[in-house]
């Protein structure tokens, strides 16, 4: 999930989140957090669901985002739950965690629509792009 969907998500001001997120930056490493490439930015912005415009190349334009977006892997998620406080903050905590254990317990449930050759490959294919994604921000 991106920073700023998170921020709203928390009740936090982006600004205040970025700092908490800063404040405990050893709480977040590289494969709980990473920032977006622009190339990254640019295509998820064609989305219809993607309401922000693209990152303004040239100082001075007005509109647009002025920085590259943050994203939170599902650890980071968990990892913010124990920096962030007050009363919707823990909320929202408790629901994050409640939706991650659904679609878990979907994919558990729902495991038998694949064989297990298929699943394999499935596996694979994911962790072949994970490894290929993070080379990929390593250069």
């Amino acid at each position: 999930m991106f920073g700023f969907e998170l921020a709203q998500i928390y009740g936090y001001e982006k600004r205040n989140f970025n700092r908490q997120v800063k404040n405990n930056i050893e709480k977040f490493p590289n494969e709980f957090r990473f920032q977006l490439t622009r190339a990254e930015v640019n295509e998820i912005s064609k989305c219809k669901n993607f309401t922000s415009m693209p990152i303004m190349q040239t100082e001075g334009i007005k509109g647009g985002r002025t920085s590259l977006p943050w994203a939170f892997t599902e650890q980071g998620i968990y990892m913010l739950m124990t920096v962030l406080k007050g009363e919707l903050a823990t909320k929202q905590s408790i629901s994050l965690v409640k939706s991650f254990k659904q679609m878990k317990d979907y994919i558990v449930e729902n495991k038998g629509l694949l064989t297990t050759n298929e699943t394999i490959k499935l596996t694979n294919l994911v962790n072949d792009h994970s490894k290929s994604f993070q080379r990929q921000r390593n250069i």
